[in-house]
């Protein structure tokens, strides 16, 4: 970003996130300075940056918080789209680098460039550069990729780095042998906390919404085609002593229960995920498990 006039004898600008100052003159001039001067900590020309800087922050956070839920749902997004949001940095770091699946199956790499045009550049799984133009590509779940150690090997041998937690999120596949009615999972059950408000506070600092009295993630199941929730207790709204984890279930879009065995593999891992998560914030008493 270019520097802009601030002042007698300063000059500020946006440096990685926040608002950074240099001289103009003297022996120091051009050189940045450690600190904001006081001279300029009310400066009109400041503030503006310091609130174009939060607005900069919120856009690249609803960036990486898209490109997921593309990833999660694993619906097809158009080709085009990347294409037209690429330039943009922040839409830029959220795509870069993700697995991407083309029309057909075999058409698997990873995102490494977008033309104008609608075209991608993705390095492929025989480490080739290879361009690609379906009109939809999809963002798959890990859950979803064959061979998907082969596939983390393959990135840490590239170099690859997500900004969206993609090909190293944890997973967890469904078993067999579910009774055919069950319609809950108490692996992560029984997690204890303090208090009913630091259980939803730790919820809601994943980023999973707090709904009544329990934790929830909306999910496109891939099994059913349709919306599912999943979702944990978490205690009473107003009930803030003790409390602890509660059953994980999953829902349809009419809020009826789901059965386990119909429940599909990116809903089930995500459910899970999210249980997993919450969990592991429980309290551990001294010279119990971990």
């Amino acid at each position: 970003m270019a520097w802009l006039a601030a002042g007698e004898g300063y000059e500020i600008a946006l440096v990685e996130g926040r608002v950074a100052a240099r001289s103009v003159g003297g022996r120091g001039a051009g050189r940045q300075l450690r600190t904001l001067p006081k001279a300029l900590k009310d400066h009109p020309e400041v503030d503006r940056l310091r609130r174009l800087a939060a607005w900069l922050d919120r856009h690249a956070a609803a960036c990486v918080a898209q490109v997921d839920a593309w990833m999660v749902s694993s619906l097809p997004v158009p080709t085009a789209l990347i294409a037209r949001v690429w330039p943009d940095e922040a839409w830029q770091r959220a795509l870069r680098d993700l697995a991407v699946v083309g029309a057909d199956p075999e058409e698997a790499g990873f995102l490494r460039d977008a033309t104008p045009s609608g075209e991608l550049r993705v390095v492929n799984l025989d480490g080739e550069t290879v361009r690609l133009s379906p009109r939809t590509v999809t963002l798959p779940h890990p859950v979803l990729l064959p061979d998907l150690e082969d596939v983390r090997e393959f990135a840490a041998e590239l170099g690859i780095v997500q900004q969206v937690e993609q090909i190293h999120r944890a997973t967890w596949h469904k078993p067999a042998g579910l009774a055919e009615t069950a319609t809950e999972v108490r692996d992560y059950a029984g997690g204890v906390f303090p208090t009913r408000f630091g259980l939803a506070a730790r919820a809601t600092g994943l980023g999973y919404r707090v709904s009544g009295g329990y934790a929830t993630c909306k999910v496109r199941d891939t099994g059913r085609g349709r919306a599912v929730e999943a979702a944990v207790w978490i205690g009473e709204p107003y009930y803030e002593d003790e409390t602890s984890t509660g059953a994980l279930n999953w829902h349809d879009e009419d809020g009826r229960a789901v059965r386990l065995a119909e429940v599909g593999p990116v809903a089930w891992s995500e459910g899970m995920r999210m249980a997993a998560a919450l969990y592991a914030g429980r309290k551990i008493e001294e010279g119990g498990d971990a």
